[in-house]
């Protein structure tokens, strides 16, 4: 943009005075080093180009792996991710998996040769339990740092961020069940993937013969995967039904306005991670938010003490989801 600079429009995207932005734009000292980077963030998301004085060298380059973007909860992690990266002087490399593309192993060694001084994994091989963990060994011995969000693995010396997915199922069904909903289904993702395999456990604690009944559908985390599950779901007799992803979750509700079934007057249908939009959508989805900022702030700053020479060990940092009830679950008809 090379119209003038606007302290005012600045200032207000900031939440700081006008001498704030000021002293900022104009190099001099007094302001703290959080304040200094919400102006120059603020710069940046009006489009504006910081003053050649402003421009500093990368502290360094780290990547930041994530399986896909059509689920929109990885760009939200991403998004968080790389503001709090920037925020401390880093370079952010998106490394995004697609059918047909560079594997995870390809990426690092990618990221590897351009000398990254970290690496973020966000629901990568990880999570899947029968894959061979010596990977993340192999990569720790070559002094990488990195830290892991989303599938834990006793067996990778490094620092892991998790939800608590055993709670989220609990809270689930328990909302369900407060509303009087008495057959209750799963739809969740195949349970090699460590918090599907989570879900499924507490699921099964809180509605014990579900595996026996077939209220438990593995299928994929999709649209089309929550569909083909709900279907079946409902064909069971199922009035509620909990998903392991919000995009299942429509997937489900497809499902039952196919039927003739109403959401949530006949079927009440809750989601998981609260994804953006997921408000929006007809009827406005109840669902188990994924505390994603929480998450990923504590992501970045897990990784930067490793790289500042802090061991780190092996932890898995646990975060609590909070169930937030909208439009798609109701009160179960009375027989």
């Amino acid at each position: 943009m090379n119209s003038p600079l606007r302290l005012t429009d600045i200032a207000a995207q900031a939440r700081v005075s006008e001498a704030t932005v000021s002293r900022v734009v104009n190099g001099r000292a007094g302001v703290a080093a959080g304040t200094r980077h919400r102006v120059l963030a603020a710069m940046d998301l009006l489009g504006y180009e910081r003053p050649v004085r402003l421009k500093r060298r990368s502290n360094g380059l780290v990547g930041l792996l994530i399986p896909e973007l059509t689920n929109p909860i990885f760009p939200a992690f991403a998004q968080v991710i790389e503001q709090a990266l920037a925020g401390h002087g880093y370079t952010p490399v998106l490394c995004t998996q697609t059918p047909g593309g560079a594997t995870e192993d390809e990426l690092v060694e990618q990221l590897e040769e351009r000398g990254v001084t970290g690496i973020v994994f966000l629901s990568g091989l990880h999570a899947d339990s029968t894959l061979d963990p010596s990977r993340y060994q192999r990569l720790s011995s070559r002094g990488v740092p990195f830290v892991l969000i989303n599938g834990f693995n006793e067996h990778v010396n490094a620092p892991f961020i998790s939800p608590d997915d055993r709670a989220a199922a609990d809270m689930a069904v328990r909302h369900l069940e407060d509303l009087g909903h008495r057959r209750i289904g799963l739809a969740i993702g195949p349970t090699r993937y460590v918090p599907s395999a989570r879900k499924e456990a507490a699921f099964a604690t809180a509605v014990p013969g579900a595996e026996g009944q077939g209220l438990i559908q593995r299928t994929l985390f999709t649209v089309e995967g929550g569909h083909a599950a709900g279907g079946a779901l409902l064909d069971r007799g199922c009035t509620g039904i909990v998903c392991g992803s919000d995009p299942m979750a429509l997937g489900v509700i497809r499902a039952a306005r196919e039927r003739g079934l109403r959401v949530p007057e006949d079927v009440s249908v809750v989601g998981y991670d609260d994804s953006p939009l997921i408000a929006f959508t007809d009827p406005p989805l109840t669902t188990v938010r994924q505390p994603v900022r929480a998450m990923a702030t504590a992501a970045v700053g897990a990784l930067l003490e490793a790289v500042a020479g802090t061991p780190v060990q092996r932890t898995e940092y646990v975060f609590q989801p909070e169930l937030v009830v909208r439009g798609s679950t109701g009160q179960a008809r009375a027989l």
